[in-house]
């Protein structure tokens, strides 16, 4: 014998209900668009920090390995206190902090220097690994054929460099990405930002939150894939199979 519902209850608000909580949807797909234009944004900043962190963190990177000892704790500094911060506080003090000393930032430019500066750090920790494993006999061989230190860094350091970090550098800008979620703090209208709005409009607290966390997952996963082809197609075209 079925078991009879509640007087009060359909049956259709018996099936969405769990745990006395009943899902309604029709809010968070109705403001789709603009969860994905955050989406967009987000993925537009983070790119431009990897893009923008990779040339700084590979200066520091060279830094860090260099025969100059002031050179070298100066570039090791750096990595050592922009790791030991976090990031929501770095964007705080580009934000509120730089205006009390005089230096105005718009929240684009506030978010997008910090973590710039944040994820310069890491990549100068993954070039420095990368600079570390390239044989000293690439560089004994360029000095041989009379190549200048600059050369070789171009001509024959740089794209072993780059070969054998990009897994990292690929890793580097999902890490970006979920971080651009910290903009929200400072009112860049990104996903995390477009959903907390949403949910202060709604109240649908459970399923905003579940269809953003979706929305994070399925991006990073596809953009792990994408970056996994690449590498692939990189390493065919190099004649090396990829692992």
């Amino acid at each position: 014998m079925r078991p009879a519902l509640p007087p009060d209850t359909e049956v259709g608000d018996h099936r969405n209900r769990i745990m006395g909580y009943t899902f309604n949807f029709t809010p968070v797909w109705r403001s789709q668009p603009a969860r994905l234009r955050g989406l967009g944004l987000g993925l537009g900043l983070a790119l431009a920090s990897l893009a923008v962190g990779m040339a700084l963190g590979l200066a520091v990177a060279f830094g860090m390995v260099s025969r100059h000892g002031g050179l070298r704790r100066l570039a090791s500094g750096y990595v050592t206190f922009l790791r030991n911060i976090p990031l929501l506080l770095i964007i705080y003090f580009a934000f509120l902090g730089l205006p009390q000393l005089g230096i105005r930032l718009d929240k684009y430019t506030a978010f997008a220097g910090s973590l710039t500066l944040y994820g310069a750090a890491y990549m100068a920790e993954i070039f420095r690994g990368g600079l570390q494993a390239v044989p000293h006999g690439v560089v004994e061989a360029g000095r041989a054929i009379g190549l200048r230190p600059l050369q070789i860094k171009l001509y024959l350091i740089l794209p072993i460099l780059f070969r054998t970090t990009r897994p990292a550098l690929g890793n580097a800008y999902i890490s970006l990405f979920k971080d651009t979620s910290l903009a929200a703090a400072i009112a860049v209208p990104e996903l995390t930002f477009q959903a907390r709005k949403l949910n202060l409009e709604t109240f649908r607290i459970v399923e905003t939150w579940l269809v953003t966390s979706l929305l994070y997952v399925l991006t990073a996963v596809a953009i792990a894939n994408l970056l996994r082809y690449l590498d692939w197609r990189a390493n065919r075209r190099e004649g090396r199979t990829a692992p």
